[in-house]
């Protein structure tokens, strides 16, 4: 009986975490990374504007947004954990530092922190994606939703 031939293994091309990474911070697809995600800053006109990403990219029809709450981990994980722990750190410089009476203290670390975490949002919503589609990667012309 003759032996079959071995079968080719398509090798998956090798994919680069800081390409994605840095899409990610640009707020680029991370498909094609030519086309942005979100609204630029001087077209929001309402909150919702600034939070809700594009419906997908039209360059190579990556859909930002697959899913009902499928942001819900990059706020409350990324977004969360970046301000508290900038919340700490700040606490903790000011306390060594200054040692300003209890609500000096507690109001210089309160006020920026839901600034931080409005100017951090789209961010992390944006590195969110392009993590998703490292771990688990979309082919052009696949069914996202």
């Amino acid at each position: 009986m003759p032996l079959a031939a071995p079968k080719e293994r398509k090798s998956k091309p090798k994919l680069n975490p800081w390409l994605f990474f840095r899409r990610g911070l640009r707020l680029r697809c991370p498909e094609c990374g030519h086309v942005r995600i979100f609204k630029p800053w001087r077209a929001t006109r309402t909150l919702d504007d600034w939070f809700r990403p594009l419906d997908g990219c039209p360059n190579c029809n990556y859909k930002y947004e697959p899913e009902e709450g499928y942001f819900l981990v990059a706020t409350w994980v990324m977004n969360y954990a970046v301000v508290v722990g900038f919340g700490f750190l700040l606490a903790f410089l000011i306390e060594i530092f200054l040692s300003p009476p209890l609500l000096v203290e507690i109001a210089a670390v309160i006020i920026p922190m839901p600034i931080l975490s409005l100017l951090l949002v789209r961010h992390s919503k944006s590195l969110f994606i392009a993590l998703d589609h490292y771990c688990d990667p979309k082919k052009k012309g696949d069914e996202l939703g």
